[in-house]
């Protein structure tokens, strides 16, 4: 017996609204995954799920640009599967906020 997993964005992702929208929150990230800076293939996330927040679904505020990985470890947390580190994600964030301030640098130079 196979079951089959419910997506419950599959209605707003498979919309004429999403394209225009999604590649909006693409450039408003930098077209790069707003937890670790990866550029390359992006998915775009809704941070507060579908399901139990569908009047967010097209709310720019409620979306952000993912990377694959990313985005699996968030859903994979927001259903029970595991749990985040601590120790793990103050190390991603200061990852992320010295390349950020690196970028600035050679942005100002």
């Amino acid at each position: 017996m196979v079951v089959k997993h419910h997506r419950h964005s599959d209605k707003v992702t498979r919309s004429r609204r999403w394209k225009g929208l999604r590649l909006e929150v693409l450039r408003r990230d930098g077209f790069a995954c707003v937890m670790c800076g990866a550029r390359g293939r992006l998915e775009v996330d809704h941070i507060k799920p579908v399901r139990s927040h569908p009047e967010l679904s097209f709310d720019l505020g409620n979306l952000q640009a993912l990377c694959p990985s990313c985005h699996t470890r968030k859903t994979r947390v927001e259903i029970g599967l595991g749990r985040e580190d601590p120790a793990r994600e103050a190390w991603k964030k200061l990852v992320r906020e010295t390349g950020r301030h690196e970028h600035e640098r050679k942005s100002d130079a």
